[in-house]
């Protein structure tokens, strides 16, 4: 039995995207070349899914500028734990360029590669960080953001060392994240905020604020 057809989805392209984020034309001409160099590479080394590509504006730019605006204003750094080929953290920091000093962390080297290619030509305040993010020293962050990286309760434990007290964590979760939030809760403290996805109708920014490890009491009594 062959699976039904499913319907076109209506074009969303670079025009579309300014309409919903209302970014300027000089960024969006860094989006567009950044765009380019991603479409070139990805023919290459397998970056992104090949498939993704066509409707690259939506899956991959929307979905990482929807974080742009929960970013504090005042906010003068960000790192964005496991890049991958630059979602959701070159995206900002594209969107952020006069304002956000960003760092990308991805270990893959080919990744790696390609958003340090992508920063060089664009003239991006980014630093790029191939190294572990275990083996990175500490260091405040004001944001921290991830998209598809690890399980919560993993990637809170990735986070810690880079969260300050006003540190504001933008994590883009699809429709685990209940039964992950039930497994992290068990070791961490945190206030959290759950904003809809702009992106899918099963997607979720997770908010999260002041987190620390939820402290274990043992008893001792038998």
């Amino acid at each position: 039995m062959s699976n039904p057809v499913q319907p076109d989805l209506p074009p969303f392209g670079p025009e579309e995207f300014v309409a919903a984020t209302g970014v300027s034309r000089e960024t969006l001409t860094l989006l567009q070349s950044y765009a380019a160099m991603l479409s070139d590479w990805n023919s290459r080394h397998n970056l992104v899914s090949e498939n993704t590509l066509p409707d690259v504006w939506h899956r991959h730019m929307l979905d990482s500028a929807q974080l742009e605006p929960l970013i504090p204003a005042k906010a003068q750094t960000l790192v964005d734990l496991g890049s991958g080929a630059g979602f959701p953290g070159l995206v900002l920091a594209i969107m952020r360029r006069d304002r956000l000093k960003v760092t990308l962390f991805e270990a893959t080297k080919k990744k790696a590669d390609f958003l340090t290619a992508v920063v060089q030509a664009l003239s991006l305040p980014v630093t790029v960080c191939s190294d572990r993010i275990e083996a990175a020293p500490p260091q405040i962050f004001h944001a921290i953001t991830a998209r598809a990286f690890a399980p919560l309760d993993q990637l809170l434990a990735q986070t810690q060392k880079f969260v300050g007290p006003r540190t504001i964590c933008l994590f883009l979760k699809g429709q685990k994240l209940e039964l992950e939030l039930t497994e992290a809760v068990k070791h961490w403290k945190m206030n959290i905020q759950k904003h809809p996805s702009k992106t899918h109708p099963l997607g979720v920014i997770l908010e999260i604020r002041d987190l620390q490890h939820a402290i274990q009491r043992h008893s001792h009594r038998r």
